[in-house]
């Protein structure tokens, strides 16, 4: 079992490496060529922005959705 500060440095990296996917999505729109190529990179961050929750959620619980809502709004 993590420690209290392991679980806080954790949910930090968790919370950051959703926002560094969900970046990544949101510059997928412009910065591929249109058609599938596109589609799958996207869905495959969304999918990534999935696991990353549940691996979250299994350490804080149901206020995971509200961390990773206030994290994605400080995403450029």
């Amino acid at each position: 079992m993590l420690g209290a500060q392991e679980q806080r440095s954790e949910v930090a990296r968790l919370l950051a490496q959703i926002r560094e996917e969900y970046e990544a999505g949101q510059r997928g729109l412009i910065g591929l060529a249109y058609g599938s190529a596109q589609h799958d990179f996207i869905t495959q961050k969304m999918e990534n922005m999935g696991v990353l929750h549940n691996q979250l959620q299994s350490i804080v619980g149901d206020i995971a959705i509200a961390m990773v809502s206030d994290e994605l709004k400080k995403a450029p």
